[in-house]
């Protein structure tokens, strides 16, 4: 039985269509997003929402690499006036799709929307998963205390919804290292990583990784030990191999201080999409994770844990067996009512 407690996200296709636009809400949230293609952009002017106070996300591919996403955050109490304005602009050229996030109550200020752009800038340089176009962050706008908690869960309620529409430029990757925590703002809680360990060794190299589930992402925890350099020459420009170069480029592993080793290291926690992705980066080549990865301490394969783990929800799921009225009027098909009636018009005959 899980803690975690459901949300109602309500999608509405404008036109129709999943390529048109889209408006987001959460059930009682008082914010509203529109998100669409930038070549509708003037179906997307004439929409009520542009015309209010908000924040904006100008996006697309980085056309220095296109596995990159490149993004724009912007505020404005005319959003679309400031649109209309990034349109006209030759600088924004990766600019595919536009999202607009405004207030349906339209209680969001001037003094709101620069806050809400100044932390969000903040978060999405944090995440790291997108390169972004802002040449500075602006300083935090101060607010009053009741006016800073509702525009913290207002960036919550951002952080929950937009991910559901395929942008998690604000979705920090997940981290098992405590001092990664971010405590300046104590609304912001860290997930909470699984018990599982899983290692990649190879024990006659001296190679060892490990990693953990961490919110849907296969963690790879800092302190593994990767390959200096991509093994299989025939994809050495692509994928996976690209990942490690970068991972390489930007500093997050580093070569091991250990004299005797011959192995790069991990400096901090990084998230990946897979079991698979994690492993090809140890070892420079192609990897089939769910076999290579193992319970730290055992044999059990990465994919030997997760059919135990689905056994164990089937078993947890099953349907006992119960005498209960209610549970035999669910077995019969006759109503609670009336299987309540047949009790008692039976107590009276006695």
């Amino acid at each position: 039985m899980t803690d975690a407690i459901g949300r109602s996200v309500r999608l509405f296709l404008v036109e129709g269509k999943s390529t048109g636009l889209i408006t987001a809400e959460i059930m009682n949230w008082t914010g509203h997003v529109l998100t669409g293609p930038r070549t509708e952009l003037p179906k997307f002017l004439a929409r009520p929402e542009v015309a209010r106070t908000g924040v904006y996300l100008l996006h697309g591919r980085d056309p220095d690499d296109p596995d990159r996403t490149m993004l724009y955050i912007g505020e404005s109490d005319q959003v679309g006036t400031r649109l209309k304005q990034h349109n006209q602009e030759d600088k924004k050229t990766y600019w595919e799709r536009t999202c607009v996030i405004t207030s349906k109550d339209q209680n969001i200020t001037k003094a709101h929307a620069r806050y809400l752009e100044s932390r969000l800038i903040g978060i999405a340089t944090k995440a790291k998963r997108a390169k972004l176009d802002n040449g500075t962050a602006p300083p935090v706008v101060p607010l009053p205390e009741a006016d800073c908690s509702d525009m913290e869960f207002f960036i919550e309620q951002i952080r929950l919804i937009l991910p559901v529409l395929g942008l998690e430029f604000f979705r920090e990757s997940p981290t098992a290292s405590a001092s990664a925590t971010d405590t300046s703002h104590p609304t912001t809680q860290p997930p909470e990583p699984t018990g599982t360990v899983f290692a990649l060794d190879h024990k006659k190299s001296g190679l060892h990784a490990e990693a953990r589930e961490i919110d849907g992402d296969f963690v790879l925890l800092k302190g593994s030990r990767t390959v200096t350099h991509w093994k299989q020459t025939s994809t050495k420009d692509q994928g996976y191999a690209k990942l490690h170069r970068k991972l390489i480029d930007d500093g997050t592993l580093q070569p091991d201080p250990d004299p005797n080793s011959d192995w790069l290291i991990l400096t901090e926690d990084v998230a990946f999409s897979s079991p698979s992705a994690a492993g090809a980066v140890v070892v420079g080549r192609s990897a089939n994770g769910r076999i290579e990865w193992k319970v730290k301490g055992t044999q059990q394969t990465y994919a030997a844990w997760q059919e135990e783990q689905i056994n164990q929800a089937e078993q947890g799921a099953a349907i006992p067996l119960n005498t209960s009225v209610e549970s035999q009027a669910i077995r019969t098909g006759t109503s609670v009512h009336q299987k309540k009636e047949s009790a008692t018009d039976g107590a009276g005959i006695i």
